[in-house]
């Protein structure tokens, strides 16, 4: 049995630990520093919980030992960090966290050190690299790469609309980091927010869609003309948005309040978290469209791949982390079943280079409910 340490108990780490669990392959250990997330695991005798502070890398360094492989859930202020951590430790790891640093300057370490490390593993950025990868490795010269992906309530309630299974902070990253994108070979830099576009999806209705920075790691990665990545969120959402950030909500610099000082940042977040958590029992959604097109054999073939997927009634698991959380559970089990073996960072589109990696996770998905629709056509 191989020993798995999953970092952080929240709304994606705990569906992670269960769905390890569950395989009989797995010893599943889970770590976070809050005792209430801890608390979900009570009576799971085949999943043991350490109290830690993750955020504290010497700690990490000293927990990872007697494992095989870590899964890392935690905030994407504290991604980097840990993952280097980590793979300083010498342990595999995918990690899903959504930091703003580049991974790839982890590889020489990874390396060094002889490990496999799969960086942003979760939905988007994750599983949309990998289709995108496994397209652009089926076509000769690819020309087009776009991205669409929201996760949202299947309750719309005013002002937000909006509702997450990741803390606010990371949620407001993609309002704030700038977006790059790939036009006419160049990389080029727009706001986040920026070139609304309305798309009509069935079962859903129109939805807006806006620039965010979700290529990452595909901007180095894969040889295409034009690539872009765009945000789905309810028809309004962008302009009340736009007003908080414009407006200075989403600073980080502290300001003055009567002798204190406060970020404004940490102030909204506070404000936001309870208006846009979502609680147990609260439905969401996932919606995302990826269409990459090219020359294959002179002539134009598009690939189309669909992904909507709901709250699971039944498990009482949210839409968002399923999607996010069984795509690293998958990926995890690509390592350890021997399927993928590169030593280094990789980004999941090495792995949708492989067409066994590819077919391995779409089918572990699948049994898991979690559908994503394949159409080829000629244009």
């Amino acid at each position: 049995m191989k020993k798995v340490l999953v970092f952080g108990a929240g709304l994606i780490g705990a569906p992670i630990a269960f769905d390890l669990a569950a395989d009989d392959e797995f010893d599943v250990t889970v770590v976070d520093v809050s005792k209430i997330n801890l608390t979900k695991f009570d009576g799971c005798r085949k999943i043991k919980t350490w109290q830690r502070d993750l955020s504290d890398t010497n700690e990490v360094a000293r927990i990872v030992k007697g494992f095989d492989f870590v899964l890392s859930a935690v905030p994407g202020y504290m991604g980097f960090n840990t993952l280097k951590a980590v793979i300083e430790a010498g342990k595999d790891v995918v990690d899903i966290s959504f930091f703003s640093e580049d991974p790839f300057d982890l590889n020489q370490l990874a390396i060094e050190k002889g490990v496999v490390a799969i960086a942003d593993m979760g939905v988007a950025p994750g599983m949309s690299n990998v289709l995108v990868g496994h397209a652009c490795s089926e076509l000769e010269e690819p020309t087009n790469v776009k991205i669409y992906v929201g996760g949202l309530p299947r309750i719309r309630e005013w002002p937000y609309e909006y509702k997450a299974v990741f803390s606010p902070v990371d949620v407001i990253e993609e309002y704030t980091r700038p977006a790059r994108f790939v036009e006419n070979g160049n990389c080029i830099i727009k706001p986040a927010l920026s070139d609304p576009e309305l798309l009509d999806f069935p079962c859903i209705g129109t939805l807006e869609a806006f620039n965010s920075d979700g290529l990452r790691s595909l901007i180095k990665t894969i040889k295409c003309s034009n690539m872009i990545e765009k945000t789905l969120r309810y028809k309004g959402h962008i302009e009340i948005i736009k007003v908080l950030r414009d407006t200075g909500f989403f600073d980080k610099k502290p300001i003055d309040l009567n002798g204190t000082k406060i970020s404004p940042l940490e102030f909204t977040s506070k404000i936001l978290f309870p208006k846009w958590k979502l609680n147990e029992g609260d439905e969401d959604l996932t919606v995302m469209r990826i269409i990459v097109e090219g020359v294959q054999k002179n002539k134009s073939i598009r690939y189309t791949y669909d992904l909507l997927d709901y709250y699971n009634t039944q498990t009482c698991v949210h839409s968002m982390a399923r999607t996010t959380g069984y795509a690293a559970t998958m990926a995890l089990r690509t390592i350890s079943n021997g399927l993928y073996e590169s030593i280094g960072i990789s980004t999941p589109e090495f792995l949708g280079k492989d067409k066994n990696c590819v077919d391995f996770m779409l089918n572990g998905l699948a049994q898991r409910g979690i559908y994503y629709t394949e159409t080829i056509e000629e244009f």
